[in-house]
């Protein structure tokens, strides 16, 4: 993203002040957001991005409200093989935004505390897809790593809410 500020307007200083710290905080944000990930778009703890021509398995993932309030994905929990590159067709079928994420807990809670801050950044993140009502998406994942580890919405009050689950990666 590339932000010019014009500052030979010196009738309003201020104005150009609040502009440049805004876009100083943006910046900062997204950086901070595309750091929170061990080697940042590379391997994580989770696995690494994976290629859609290597895909051996497809899981459908669907995002939705209940009239109670709840918020679920359905599967609930996911069990793969470690070495599988899976390709999760997500789909929202509620009525609010919702977003697929995959991480480890550390990674979860440092990106959920993140996104208490700044509750409309975007994502452009290799394991995580947002999606508008109605939307669908793809996250094509390696999991190259055994082990627990989790998958949600990191929209504020969505987890809470009950959408996430556990990933539970296998030996081959």
């Amino acid at each position: 993203m590339a932000a010019t500020i014009d500052l030979q307007h010196k009738e309003k200083p201020m104005k150009s002040v609040l502009i440049a710290g805004a876009c100083a905080l943006i910046l900062t944000g997204t950086a901070f957001a595309a750091g929170t990930h061990a080697g940042g778009h590379g391997e994580m703890p989770v696995g690494q991005p994976g290629k859609k021509k290597e895909v051996t398995r497809i899981i459908k993932v669907t995002m939705n409200e209940t009239d109670d309030g709840k918020m679920l994905f359905e599967p609930s929990e996911i069990a793969v093989q470690q070495g599988e590159t899976i390709r999760f067709d997500v789909f929202n079928a509620g009525e609010t935004d919702h977003e697929f994420i995959l991480d480890d807990g550390e990674g979860m809670a440092k990106h959920k505390a993140l996104m208490e801050k700044f509750p409309e950044m975007e994502h452009d993140d290799p394991n995580a897809v947002r999606l508008e009502p109605g939307k669908k998406g793809v996250v094509i994942w390696k999991f190259t790593n055994t082990g627990a580890f989790e998958f949600g919405c990191l929209i504020p009050g969505h987890m809470e809410a009950g959408m996430h689950g556990p990933i539970k990666v296998s030996q081959e």
